[in-house]
């Protein structure tokens, strides 16, 4: 057997069992129980190896290094309370101090960019991605970390390349051929078929393990799904239990030839986040697509770009200002299995995706909530606010007033004249916001 033929041997038998032990099962949505073993092994490992690090290394070192300790202890409480100790009804120069003692904490650790780089860890996971070489702490936690990274890039990621050509390849294939089809009732049933079945396979992928919450309350037709935003990931995992019309931003490269395969099959809403005739158009298909019971529900991501999972950041008011039923999701990621946080502005889409298929899993829950409707007398920014605490407090995550559009803006003179105008007020006497706080 010449080397070609060996060759030839081996690519049959690797998608042979790719196809029979992995393909097959997710695209009908069924588990063999080969991922629950993975996950069971991998836990072990990971538990063992966080005994080693600390005895390894004095847990206070660790703990230290951990981002769920705060580099400083903010003082929370608002402008009037922060300035009573230091000043009287008058001007006072020691305001300053105040003011000072504000910026520096900004600077030393404000509470938004942080939002938009990974999450650290408490404990290492065997990735490089740390800021402790942990790997060197022992001979035998060396050998593991190494074995570690033979099995992720030699087996895993070879796999997972597979399973995602595939996913993709028979994506774009199937809708570009279903959007030929005319718009009625077998399109739409075929459009769903693909988008579930292809969305299934891609999160094998991943090695996605995935945990829905309270079933019941999955998103109705007509309605709007609402959910935090973490990673271009989120709509697979949101897919591979029920299809959505999509809104998002117009993407090139990879993203944008999925994209445009997407609309020829559903009528996804794809816009140009600079281009406000883009948003006006956005919001008359919004009302018309809700007006339409038997289609789809809408899915929205409302913070409008990528947060780290750790936080949810302000929403945008425009999906909160055309009525209908608002279906709140949390989804919350296990960062220590793998990093699902798309960085967008350093990584491109397929860097991206490498990252992900050579971490060990993408691991995370996924709740659906109680349909939530705008109440009387509340206006659109006091709704979504009320949705956004919702999923702040389900997934667990921190709640942010702040726009995730200063991931690539600096803030508005709008906020900075708010502070001004609230100093001001106390300055002269008029308006107080005693009144406000009481």
């Amino acid at each position: 057997m010449d080397g070609v033929e060996l060759a030839g041997q081996i690519l049959y038998t690797w998608l042979t069992l790719v196809l029979g032990l992995i393909l097959l099962p997710s695209a009908f949505g069924v588990s063999l129980g080969i991922s629950e073993i993975y996950m069971k092994i991998l836990v072990k490992t990971l538990e063992w190896a966080t005994l080693r690090i600390e005895t390894g290394v004095a847990k206070q070192s660790v703990l230290k290094n951990s981002a769920s300790v705060g580099i400083i202890q903010r003082d929370e409480s608002p402008m009037e309370k922060g300035l009573s100790g230091l000043r009287g009804r008058d001007f006072e120069l020691s305001d300053v101090f105040y003011f000072s003692k504000k910026g520096l904490e900004a600077i030393v650790e404000d509470e938004v960019t942080q939002r938009f780089s990974s999450e650290e860890l408490v404990s290492w996971n065997l990735l490089t991605r740390t800021n402790v070489n942990f790997q060197y702490v022992s001979p035998r936690l060396t050998m593991v970390w190494v074995l570690g990274v033979i099995v992720r890039y030699c087996v895993l990621l070879p796999l997972r390349l597979t399973l995602a050509v595939i996913g993709i390849g028979l994506f774009v294939i199937g809708t570009t051929l279903v959007g030929q089809l005319p718009r009625n009732r077998l399109k739409n049933f075929l459009s769903e078929v693909v988008h579930l079945t292809c969305c299934r396979i891609c999160v094998r992928a991943l090695s996605g393990t995935i945990h829905y919450h309270n079933r019941q309350y999955r998103p109705q037709k007509g309605g709007i799904c609402v959910a935090n935003h973490t990673s271009p990931i989120d709509v697979l995992i949101l897919t591979t239990d029920g299809c959505y019309t999509m809104v998002g931003q117009v993407h090139g490269g990879l993203m944008g030839i999925i994209q445009r395969s997407m609309v020829k099959a559903c009528p996804h809403i794809w816009f140009e986040r600079s281009e406000m005739k883009d948003r006006h158009l956005v919001i008359r298909r919004l009302k018309e697509h809700i007006a339409l019971k038997e289609e789809l529900p809408i899915l929205i991501f409302p913070e409008g770009t990528c947060i780290n999972n750790t936080s949810v950041m302000m929403f945008k008011k425009g999906s909160f200002e055309i009525g209908g039923t608002i279906h709140p999701v949390a989804i919350k990621y296990n960062p220590r299995f793998g990093d699902a946080f798309w960085n967008s502005s350093k990584y491109n889409i397929v860097s991206y995706l490498l990252r992900v298929m050579t971490s060990w899993a993408i691991v995370c829950d996924v709740w659906y909530m109680p349909p939530m409707t705008r109440e009387e007398g509340e206006d659109a920014v006091q709704f979504a606010n009320r949705v956004k605490s919702a999923i702040a407090v389900q997934g667990g995550l921190t709640e942010l007033p702040w726009d995730g559009g200063l991931k690539r803006a600096k803030v508005k003179d709008t906020f900075k004249e708010e502070q001004q105008k609230n100093y001001s007020k106390m300055i002269v006497g008029n308006g107080s916001l005693k009144s406000e706080l009481d």
